[in-house]
């Protein structure tokens, strides 16, 4: 039988199987002796030792389409990248972060604008200026009043995906009404789950669909750069790449060289200026990083 990690905690890993529910299982003792260890994400195949308590092994890890170590999840399609339209007003700084690091790990971001009733009429329209032009799916929603969920389970369906994104944009009501509707025979898993003990807050997957998974985990919640040169960041900005190799010198970095076509293409209004200052910054500060 074959499912998917949706959560491990105290040496047990609860495994969904479509149409079937969620098995408690162990993992066999060869993943220790050959130093592998399985991760919320992964798709293993299982035998079924107590059909009626839903107990069972974890007997094979299947090949990993990607592996993350921050949080420690394997197997994520793409990322959904939530900020508020307002209440807290978009960091787009923090956003960059967001969207620099998916690109880096090559997970593709969609980018999700959540309290739009809380918005003024300027904000949404401001926000697709800045980053309708990315080449990021944009969708704008409001949990309170269900704006636009039916779009969102439609970008979800059929994959695994992290959500991204500070605290108090509202991810807690979005997961909320993804997940509605959706029957699960989980209660007495859910009791093993939930033991008094395990209060520390661990990577799980949400089951939304048959196949479609959403990922709530603390590893999101705050990013900085790091562990890239400089010289890649220019890479993680898609709008910029029209405009490689269209600069006066071969491998310029897009910062205070000279007839340099990304700079040209910001003073003309074809990469926003806020996107641009972004990248400025994280450049150095992985410039500063590097001296020391």
């Amino acid at each position: 039988m074959q499912g998917k990690i949706i959560k491990g905690i105290a040496g047990f890993y609860y495994v969904h199987v479509v149409e079937s529910g969620v098995y408690e299982c162990k993992a066999k003792g060869i993943f220790r002796r050959e130093g592998v260890k399985p991760l919320v994400g992964d798709d293993v195949e299982i035998e079924i030792t107590h059909e009626k308590d839903m107990e069972g092994n974890i007997m094979k890890i299947l090949p990993r389409k990607n592996e993350l170590v921050r949080p420690a999840v394997a197997n994520i399609d793409q990322a959904l990248v939530v900020f508020a339209v307002a209440k807290p007003q978009p960091h787009f700084n923090l956003l960059d972060r967001f969207l620099v690091t998916m690109e880096s790990r090559e997970i593709p971001a969609v980018l999700c604008f959540n309290k739009t009733d809380a918005a003024g009429e300027d904000s949404p329209s401001q926000l697709e200026e800045i980053y309708g032009g990315c080449g990021y799916p944009l969708l704008f929603t409001s949990a309170k009043e269900e704006k636009n969920i039916g779009e969102l389970k439609k970008l979800l369906r059929g994959k695994t995906t992290a959500i991204a994104g500070p605290s108090g944009v509202g991810k807690s009501s979005l997961i909320n009404l993804l997940q509605s509707g959706v029957r699960m025979e989980t209660g007495s898993i859910s009791r093993k789950i939930e033991r008094g003990r395990h209060t520390t807050r661990h990577s799980e997957l949400i089951v939304i669909g048959d196949d479609s998974y959403i990922m709530d985990t603390p590893g999101f919640s705050s990013l900085y750069i790091s562990g890239m040169e400089k010289e890649d960041l220019k890479y993680c900005f898609p709008e910029f790449s029209p405009y490689e190799g269209h600069c006066r010198f071969h491998g310029c970095d897009h910062v205070h060289e000279p007839d340099c076509a990304v700079r040209q293409a910001v003073e003309e209004g074809r990469i926003h200026r806020v996107r641009y200052e972004d990248y400025t910054a994280m450049y150095q500060e992985l410039q500063e990083r590097r001296k020391y």
